[in-house]
Parts: structure tokens; sequence; C-alpha cells
């Protein structure tokens, strides 16, 4: 950090935690962060795999469960952590601290105050609910005894435009005398993008947020699905009999059976089989190209039907009949290709030929939302005026 004395910004360094299929580094880069990532860790293989495609870079893997990436961490936050700043991308931690996610992520926090020039800045995305957990609290007490300030959203991607309902915990620490643009808001859980947009007030309270009234004006001001389609030409020509051809489906569950034969049309392996509409077709979350929400799509999408995602009605000249049977809609699943748009990924994002489909799904499932994330790095990493003297003292 020399160039900083000399009046030279350098990028920022980053450690990426939990790096899954790199939905973090993404979200910096569309943010238009001057950042490079000094090490990104996580322990699945095919998430890596991924990473590494996109990225030219593996992240680093550490197979024990119970204790991921201590080691390396350890050595991180004392040689690295004085020369760069702490985003720790965070997910999954439903079962409270005895969880190994959690034991590991609180472990990463308990390190900060053994590092001899501890990061100014940290990142935390979650699941909702991790606000209430024990979990939660320790996190906090943690930050607060290391002399960091927060901020705490629970945002969705519709609040962006995107019309994607996937709602998340996000939480946003500066360590004093580092300061937030608008410190209204520290400590504080808010459930409005209000300050990112540069609001000095929250743009609705905490009940209006849990209104539908303003859910639904939301989705009027959301793109339609069409916009995230891989096609234009979103319709099927394919035949409601040849939906019962595409995989094999347990009677007794909504569960679909791996697809081993190949497909004459390149949407065929997504048609939703007959039987399984008939079934589960009540229970289904059902939208249209021109509708301006569906549902998150969870890592069981296309393993399961109820309740891990919507499917798309494709059928043409059925999509606005409403008396229309399910059977004629054509339903079948958004690609994986059309799940990264939602989540807005870049174009240029792919998955390595050998990843199946359900892995596709289901790393898809675990990543997070890039048209959220990079709003919310563009508001963390505004730079106060006090920030360069605070960088300054923590160089000298």
């Amino acid at each position: 950090m020399e160039g900083l004395r000399k009046g030279v910004e350098r990028p920022w360094r980053v450690l990426e935690f939990y790096s899954g299929i790199g939905g973090m580094r993404y979200s910096l880069m569309k943010a238009g962060v001057d950042a490079e990532v000094v090490e990104a860790f996580d322990i699945n293989d095919v998430a890596n795999d991924v990473y590494e495609q996109n990225f030219g870079h593996r992240p680093h893997q550490d197979r024990v469960i119970s204790r991921p990436c201590l080691l390396l961490t350890l050595i991180a936050m004392r040689q690295m952590l004085g020369f760069c700043r702490l985003h720790a991308n965070l997910t999954r931690a439903k079962k409270g601290s005895s969880d190994a996610r959690a034991f590991s992520f609180l472990k990463i926090l308990e390190l900060i105050p053994q590092s001899s020039r501890p990061p100014v800045m940290l990142f935390v995305e979650n699941v909702v609910g991790f606000e209430t957990s024990d979990t939660h609290k320790k996190m906090i007490a943690i930050l607060r005894e290391n002399h960091f300030c927060t901020q705490e959203f629970i945002l969705s991607p519709l609040q962006f435009g995107v019309p994607y309902s996937r709602p998340r915990y996000f939480c946003l620490a500066k360590r004093i005398p580092v300061s937030f643009q608008n410190p209204l808001f520290n400590n504080k859980l808010l459930r409005t993008p209000g300050p990112i947009h540069g609001s000095s007030e929250s743009t609705a309270t905490i009940g209006e947020a849990d209104s539908q009234a303003y859910w639904d004006k939301l989705q009027e001001t959301c793109q339609p699905i069409k916009d995230f389609l891989e096609s234009k030409n979103f319709t099927s020509e394919v035949v409601s009999e040849q939906c019962s051809m595409r995989g094999n489906v347990s009677e007794s569950s909504n569960v679909i059976e791996e697809e081993t034969g190949s497909v004459d049309h390149p949407l065929d392996q997504y048609i939703v089989p007959s039987s399984l509409v008939q079934r589960w077709g009540s229970a289904m979350d059902i939208v249209f190209p021109e509708s301006r929400r569906c549902c998150c799509f969870t890592k069981s999408y296309f393993r399961y039907v109820k309740g891990t995602g919507s499917l798309l009605a494709t059928a043409p000249g059925k999509m606005k009949d409403k008396t229309s049977s399910l059977s004629e809609l054509q339903l079948r699943y958004f690609t994986p290709r059309e799940v990264a748009n939602l989540h807005s990924f870049p174009g240029k994002f792919q998955f390595p030929e050998h990843v199946s489909l359900r892995q596709r799904y289901a790393l898809l499932g675990n990543s997070l939302s890039v048209g959220v994330v990079a709003p919310l790095f563009g508001y963390l990493f505004a730079r106060p005026s006090d920030l360069f003297e605070c960088i300054t003292a923590h160089l000298s």
C-alpha cells in the first residue's frame, strides 16, 4: 500500500471465503470496484471447476469439512490482511453455530483480533433467518468487540428491477473510524435499498416492506421474464406427447430421474413430464414470458417440481388464456443459462462441459444475486473522506 502515501490508489485486496461459482467476484466487477482477489476458498470440487473455468484461478480447497480453510485462513489473516480488505461471502448456516459451516465462519471472525493489521471492511451474505440465529448474535458481538460498525439488509432482486423473488440477508461492516456514506443506518437492519440508492431515509418502513401492496408495486417496475430467456422465440412447438418422453418419473413422488438419452430439440430436455403436471400441477408456481416475478430457484430445481422454483408456460396461443388446462400450457423448466441470467450473471459466464445439468442447477441454487450484491458493493466501497486517513494510520 505504499502507493497510497504517494497519492496513488491501489486495488482493494480481497479474500473471498465460500466462493462458490464466483457470484461475489462478478459483483465486484459489475460494481466497477478496483479489486484484486488475493485468494478464494471453497470445499466444493465442482464449484471450484466452474470458478476456475471463468476466472482462470482455482480456489483453495480443504476437504476437512468440520474445519474448512482454517490453516490457510490463519496464514492469510496474519500475512495478508494487513494489506487487504476481507469480504466473506457466507451461505447456508441454517443449523446455528453448531453447524460446520457456521463454525468455520465464526472461526474466521475470531481470527480478526489476531491480525496485526485487521481488515477495514467485511461483507456477509446468508439466508433470511440468519438474522435471528445464535451465529448472527455471535457475529455481531465479535464485530463490535473489534470496532466495526454494521449496516444490515434483507433485500430481493425484485427491488432492483429483476423479476426474481429471492430475499437474502446481507451485512456490511466497516472498521471505525472508516464510516458509511449514510451513518444514520449504522447498526440497523433495513428491508429496503434506500441508502444504497443514495436516500438519506429508508424508502419504506418495515411494515410497508412486508406488505403485499409494496411487492405488487415493485413488480410493476421489473423487467418481464422474457428478457431473461435464452431465445426471444420462447415458445415451444413440442407436442404434449413428447412431454412424457423426457426422463423417468417416480409415481410416488415428484422426483425426476437423470436424463440419459439424447434430445431432438435444445429445449426438449426441459419439458415437464405430463405425469408430473397431472400429479403436482396444483402445487406448481407457473409463470409466463410476460410475467414480472418468478420464485426462487433452489438447489433441487429440475430434480423436484414442487417448491423448488417456477415453471415456464410455453404453448403458443395459450399463454394468456386462463381457461387453458395445465397440460395445454406445455410447461418447461428454466434452463441453467436462464437461471444464471436471473441471478444477473454476465453472458460470458459458462459451465465446464463435464458439469451435469443437476449440478448446474444445484450450484446456481447456492449462488448469490449479482444484481443485488453489485449495488451493495457500490455502497460499501464508496470512499468517505476519512478512509485514507484510516489507511495511512493503518500502514504507519
